[in-house]
């Protein structure tokens, strides 16, 4: 199939990149110039696994094109995927301009029938927004329908996401959308994906409660282990023993730092404000986000604890990205980590194989605050290390190196990667998460 997908952000490009894959023909709109000339030439702007290589493959092929002219794509093709940014206000409002002006620009330059597809995270009944748009605007009498696909991407593996789906969620009001869709997502339903057809309402609905769910998930487990840290007992046992239950299952039961990133601080306040707008309470949520805000509080406590004084310690940081196997810094719980240590007078030094360019335009390097170029380098004369973000290349360390390098051997582990015995054994003195 002809596939035109409006904004090369993440999902967009994700999105593009994996249609392609999957042998359509598809063209990306994208009005950044800086962006354009990078994928282009195969470039990601982005870090993901993976993405660069199926870029340069498809590219190679003929299967994929970039363009910044929005009446190419819409003449490109009658399936258009809206893929466009939708930056939060603090109250937690979606700012959908950016859809709007796409819904805007498809109606003006459509001369044949489109199915116009939200797969921007966007709240509840914007599908009927873009549709009353796009008849405002439309200069001629042309058939179109508008539909919701929610994408499921987790950002590091958003690649294997998109090809092997929990589930493809398709919200539409029409037959012929609905067999459109069917032909589009034909290669993953004879794999046997499912895909779930439902009213555009229930599709948009369904990302934010998926996201809030998660997040929520999040919340409990770091609020057990904060009872585990009091009796004695071991976050990660009750942790499994939980997930051995089918109901409840073992993924996001990980003891922390909590979440960050662009989707789950997103997607909770997003869906808190929705609830509200319809006069829903779910205070329950509002629980999550400040049970999360508090595990960085905490780990700063920890710190203060161990160390007594922070001013003028040498701190060693491992990791900034808000996970592993992504630059994404959106929300990460290193920014509130850094702020507190940097308004303290400590010395920093910060450590993230991907993250560490991003990070400098929040905070440029300074007297007190270096960026080093590997992870030993980081704890050279060291009196604590903390570990905040969970990168394969932390788990495998020479640790007697670690400890010949720091002044003391002191471990904060914000995302218990190791385990507490061994590192002890070692003779480090090391705090985590829920464990005693």
């Amino acid at each position: 199939m002809k596939i035109t997908v409006i904004g090369a952000g993440y999902v967009g490009l994700v999105t593009a990149a994996c249609f392609a894959e999957l042998g359509n023909e598809v063209i990306c709109v994208e009005k950044v110039s800086s962006k354009l000339e990078k994928l282009c030439r195969g470039i990601s702007p982005i870090y993901e696994p993976g993405l660069d290589e199926m870029l340069q493959r498809n590219i190679q092929r003929g299967r994929i094109s970039f363009t910044d002219r929005i009446e190419e794509g819409v003449a490109f093709s009658d399936v258009i995927f809206i893929c466009v940014g939708t930056p939060q206000s603090d109250t937690g409002k979606a700012d959908l301009s950016q859809v709007e002006k796409a819904s805007r620009q498809i109606a003006i330059n459509m001369d044949r029938y489109k199915l116009i597809i939200e797969k921007s995270t966007v709240p509840v009944n914007t599908h009927k927004w873009v549709k009353r748009t796009v008849e405002r605007y439309a200069k001629k009498s042309v058939e179109f329908d508008v539909a919701s696909n929610p994408e499921f991407l987790r950002e590091g593996s958003a690649i294997y996401d998109f090809m092997n789906p929990d589930r493809i969620v398709v919200g539409v009001e029409s037959e012929k959308a609905k067999e459109i869709f069917k032909e589009l997502y034909k290669p993953f339903t004879e794999k046997g994906y499912p895909l779930l057809i439902t009213t555009p309402q229930a599709a948009e609905l369904i990302k934010h409660a998926s996201n809030s769910f998660l997040a929520m998930k999040i919340s409990y487990i770091n609020m057990v282990a904060d009872l585990c840290e009091k009796v004695g007992a071991d976050i990660n046992e009750v942790a499994d023993g939980m997930g051995y239950d089918k109901r409840i299952g073992r993924a996001f039961l990980n003891a922390g730092l909590g979440y960050g990133g662009s989707c789950f601080p997103k997607d909770v306040k997003a869906f808190i404000r929705i609830a509200e707008e319809h006069g829903v309470d779910f205070s329950l949520l509002t629980e999550v986000e400040k049970i999360n805000r508090k595990r960085r509080e905490k780990l700063i406590e920890l710190v203060e604890n161990t160390l007594w004084i922070n001013k003028e310690k040498n701190i060693g940081i491992w990791g900034l990205s808000f996970k592993p196997d992504t630059d994404d810094i959106r929300e990460a719980p290193s920014i509130d980590i850094i702020k507190a240590l940097s308004k303290a007078r400590a010395n920093l030094r910060l450590y993230d194989p991907k993250a560490m360019e991003n990070y400098m335009q929040i905070f440029p390097p300074s007297e007190n605050l270096k960026y080093v170029s590997d992870k030993y380098e980081a704890v050279r004369d060291a009196d604590i290390l903390i570990v905040i973000t969970e990168w394969k290349e932390f788990k495998e360390v020479d640790f007697e190196r670690v400890k010949s390098l720091m002044r003391l051997p002191i471990i904060v582990d914000g995302r218990n990667i190791y385990d507490p015995y061994q590192i002890r054994k070692m003779g480090f003195e090391y705090y985590s998460i829920g464990r005693p």
